[in-house]
């Protein structure tokens, strides 16, 4: 009887020991596996890392001594699929936008290039005055409508056109939506230029295009090496000031082997004839 205690006492050490030696492999490979895992990055945070920011176009009212018009703003973002969500975020926070702070974006629906842009009831609280309720209504309009997949736009206030809504800021009002783009009181900057956009590797010939208010509607066109050297040069004529007008232009050049060149698109100042209004785009070689 003692000897089967003694037997049984042996048995049970040799089954506790297995037990314990089994629970530590198994958390030696649990630790191994989670040490593996914390090594292996997110794959949907690496793709957003490598995502390039986006350059949004934002339009805002400014008021001069004696006129108000519009500028024209590059802002950069980080990557989103929401694009115009993040543009009415930019227009609505930025300290130079006449919208109320805060004024909250309740859903922008996008159908067959209309945007319906569904504001809170605070952004009735602007106080602008006449010429900047139609600018501000056209900052929105304008912004909106450079993302490639919107043409007009169509405000609503708590899912509302009628009403408060439809007087919107009591002068000009919602009365003819849907709104459309109109650059004619954009005044700043003088040029700009939408094609071909900064570090795109460039074709030949390569087509320019973009959007001017300048004298005599001349705009000129200047390719350089990164030496500074001129490749080729090129004009075009559009609308004059104090009209705005679309231009679109081509440069026949012979591309260096490497290395980056400058386009620079200008208009030259009619009281001394130098280069003015330049704007200046980092160009790579095909």
């Amino acid at each position: 009887m003692h000897s089967l205690s003694k037997q049984s006492l042996v048995k049970l050490l040799v089954l506790f020991l297995l037990i314990i030696s089994t629970g530590c492999s198994s958390f030696n490979k649990q630790a191994d596996n989670q040490g593996k895992n914390a090594d292996i990055p997110d794959k949907n945070t690496e793709e957003r890392n490598q995502m390039p920011d986006i350059n949004l176009p934002v339009y805002f009212v400014e008021f001069g001594t004696d006129d108000a018009y519009l500028i024209r703003e590059i802002h950069t973002i980080p990557h989103t699929k929401q694009v115009a969500n993040a543009a009415m975020q930019v227009l609505i926070k930025d300290k130079k936008s006449i919208l109320p702070p805060d004024t909250k974006i309740l859903g922008i629906n996008i159908e067959n290039g209309l945007a319906t842009v569904n504001f809170s009831e605070e952004v009735l609280n602007a106080n602008v005055g006449s010429s900047g309720e139609a600018l501000g209504i056209q900052s929105i309009v304008n912004t909106l409508t450079n993302l490639p997949n919107i043409e007009k736009v169509v405000f609503q206030v708590n899912g509302r056109t009628d009403g408060r809504a439809q007087d919107w800021w009591g002068h000009v009002g919602l009365y003819k939506q849907p709104f459309t783009k109109d650059y004619s009181k954009v005044y700043k900057p003088a040029i700009w230029v939408t094609h071909p956009s900064p570090h795109q590797v460039v074709g030949v010939p390569l087509f320019i295009k973009g959007s001017a208010m300048v004298f005599e509607g001349t705009v000129n066109a200047k390719l350089l090496d990164s030496n500074g050297k001129i490749l080729a040069e090129s004009y075009t004529t559009t609308s004059g000031a104090p009209v705005r007008g679309d231009f679109e232009m081509s440069i026949k050049f012979d591309p260096p082997t490497s290395g980056e060149g400058v386009l620079e698109v200008f208009d030259y100042s009619p009281k001394d004839g130098s280069p003015q209004d330049v704007v200046s785009i980092p160009v790579q070689w095909p």
